[in-house]
């Protein structure tokens, strides 16, 4: 435990390299964009200076205080993330699961439209180059690439990409530089007053915190990502990130106040920073970190997910650790999602200034649930009630700035990812509800009256044996309990004779890399009960870890696997293993209430598309038997049938 803590804490240049690699993509590469939103055509000194000014202390209060800061103190045993967060304080209040779904759900979606607007603007950039380059098969062909090395493993990806980056922050340094040199005129932009004018004397001044906002998008996945680098890595590389991005902004200032009282249209002053002989490694290199601007959202998705199915939000779906490194995670299935859903948003909008509307809208509510849950964390950490308040109120302001400035994009395309967030909060509201609905319906009755006649039918030798030993996954939380439809499914659906009965639980903890199991000799040599304590983050291979724990009980003589057979016994063979999980399906003979009923109906549509959980438990390499049961909700008590002679 000491080594991981260390391991997670520490700085090193390996762990600095992959966070620049993973998690600055997105907001390293806003210098391309920004300053061309704020001052889209007459170059006025009071939209510069203010523009600057509301771009430096955002990146300052949002990015710096909120997030490296304060934010990534509230880490789940290393591991970060709005889920991560929810997981720390969800025993304070229902409610909170609200919360954390439409967070998660929001930057899900954001995730979507990150990768097309990135690679899109990056190569967009290569036109004023090659005017008449084709750019929409280019940037479906470098999705598909970039989607491809997901399954390599971040650590792969962020070696891969963290040399580049650091390449691109120095650039932007050096350009930011050539600027303010010719200008030094700018630096007075520190100044917050210039902000507070731009937007409250400058007519429309506010709704352009809509365009400020694009500097800090990437704020969230600082923190979700904060288990694939580690706390002071990420501390420690945003110091240099910050300082680059501060000096490029403030230089493209610096042109821009060099050319007042013209029109910016059709031009870009992150490119007017660079000399004629530059421009086309600069675009060069500004589209490669473009491209890498999108793997921020991407890696952020996968632990969101992986994070969310621990919580009964997400389907359970099969996750791969590439590597054994902590927090290296692939979800092919969302992989897989996040490819459609990016290749439809660049057939649907085509070029990357039609995609800013719908770009920073939902992960300003994520940014807004994160608040919220951090405004709780607070409390239960016993800071000053005075400073949780003052927390609250200064980030509520703020985001609620930048929300409703935000919300001007809705008609022009922000509607496409609240229409892509909604749709992920239902499928996360239906599973979630549906769990609940499935626990208080499922029926557990005592153990203990059932042992005698399990073993009496295990030395019933007039029932074919079903198995030597016979494994079930149980989710009841008492050892003393068990389902009554594994009771039926051992006595009545096809009486099932083995030699040792085992019960499974998996109880999954709040905790990211728990490894514990308990086992109980329910009847000498006949039954036994193994509980599983798994942390959010531990892959579910409950195949492997009920043999290591089989092996621990040979090997201190607590069970005999030997098989019964006379013959067999003889040669000391060992019994053939068979797990049986019992898959529910919507028995007809339900009348419940009309949400749950739409609900259950939602979940078991959803389920069609969705592998067996065996898969999900690491059992497909076993011998499994999935069996079917009805999922009985209130069912009609009374059926009016008159008998006829």
């Amino acid at each position: 435990m000491d080594s991981s803590k260390h391991g997670h804490h520490a700085v090193s240049g390996a762990g600095l390299l992959i966070a620049l690699g993973i998690i600055y993509g997105d907001i390293g590469t806003s210098p391309l964009y920004v300053m061309k939103a704020i001052v889209p055509g007459l170059i006025d000194p009071l939209l510069v200076y203010g523009g600057i000014s509301c771009v430096l202390w955002t990146l300052t209060l949002q990015t710096t205080v909120k997030y490296v800061l304060l934010t990534l103190n509230a880490d789940n045993n290393g591991e970060g993330g709005i889920f991560s967060l929810y997981a720390l304080v969800r025993r304070r209040g229902a409610w909170l699961s609200a919360v954390a779904i439409i967070g998660g759900a929001a930057l899900l979606a954001d995730g979507v439209i990150t990768p097309p607007i990135s690679v899109s603007s990056a190569i967009e950039g290569l036109q004023a180059v090659y005017p008449n380059i084709p750019t929409v098969p280019i940037v479906i062909a470098i999705l598909l690439g970039l989607f491809f090395m997901q399954s390599f493993g971040t650590q792969i990806v962020g070696k891969a990409f963290g040399p580049l980056m650091m390449v691109w922050f120095t650039m932007l340094a050096v350009l930011g530089l050539k600027g303010i040199i010719t200008h030094p005129g700018i630096l007075k932009a520190a100044n917050p007053m210039y902000a507070y004018d731009l937007l409250v004397k400058y007519p429309g001044g506010f709704w352009l915190l809509g365009a400020v906002f694009l500097c800090t998008t990437g704020a969230e996945a600082l923190y979700s990502d904060l288990g694939h680098c580690g706390k002071n890595n990420i501390r420690t590389s945003w110091i240099f990130v910050k300082t680059c991005l501060l000096i490029n902004y403030f230089g493209q200032g610096a042109w821009l106040l060099e050319h007042q009282g013209q029109q910016l249209a059709g031009r870009n002053p992150f490119y007017e920073l660079m000399p004629a002989w530059f421009l086309l490694i600069g675009v060069g290199v500004a589209t490669i970190a473009a491209i890498i601007a999108s793997q921020a959202l991407i890696t952020g998705s996968f632990t969101l997910v992986a994070e969310a199915i621990r919580l009964n939000m997400w389907p359970k779906v099969k996750l791969n650790y590439p590597t054994n490194v902590k927090g290296q995670l692939y979800v092919p299935s969302m992989n897989r999602l996040l490819l459609l859903g990016c290749i439809a948003v660049v057939l649907y909008f085509r070029e990357s200034s039609n995609m800013e509307a719908a770009y920073g809208l939902a992960i300003t509510l994520t940014m807004m649930m994160t608040t919220i849950l951090l405004t709780i964390w607070l409390r239960a950490k016993k800071v000053a009630k005075p400073l949780v308040i003052a927390f609250a109120l200064l980030y509520g302001l703020i985001e609620g700035s930048f929300l409703i400035a935000n919300l001007i994009k809705f008609p022009h395309g922000g509607w496409v990812s609240l229409a892509i967030g909604s749709a992920l909060i239902g499928v996360m509201y239906v599973w979630l509800k549906a769990f609940y609905i499935k626990r208080r319906l499922t029926e557990f009755v005592r153990l203990e009256p059932y042992i005698d006649a399990l073993k009496q039918l295990s030395n019933d030798d007039t029932v074919p044996k079903y198995s030597t030993h016979l494994v079930f996954l149980t989710s009841a939380e008492r050892s003393t309990e068990i389902e009554q439809k594994i009771i039926y499914s051992i006595f009545q659906k096809r009486p099932k004779r083995a030699d040792i009965y085992w019960f499974i639980h998996v109880e999954t903890t709040d905790q990211p890399y728990t490894m514990e199991y308990k086992v109980t000799e329910v009847a000498k040599d006949d039954v036994f009960r193994i509980n599983f304590r798994l942390g959010f983050r531990v892959q579910q291979r409950i195949n492997l870890y009920f043999r290591k724990v089989v092996e621990d009980l040979v090997r201190n003589k607590e069970v005999d696997i030997t098989s019964r057979y006379e013959s067999l016994s003889q040669r000391h063979v060992t019994g053939d293993f068979r797990f049986v999980v019992l898959e529910k399906f919507l028995s007809v003979e339900n009348d419940f209430p009309t949400l749950e009923k739409l609900v259950m109906q939602a979940y078991f549509y959803i389920r069609q598309f969705i592998a067996s959980e065996d898969k999900y438990f690491g059992l497909d390499t076993s011998s499994v038997k999935v069996e079917k049961v009805p999922l009985v909700i209130a069912p009609v008590r009374e059926v009016a049938l008159t008998r006829i002679v």
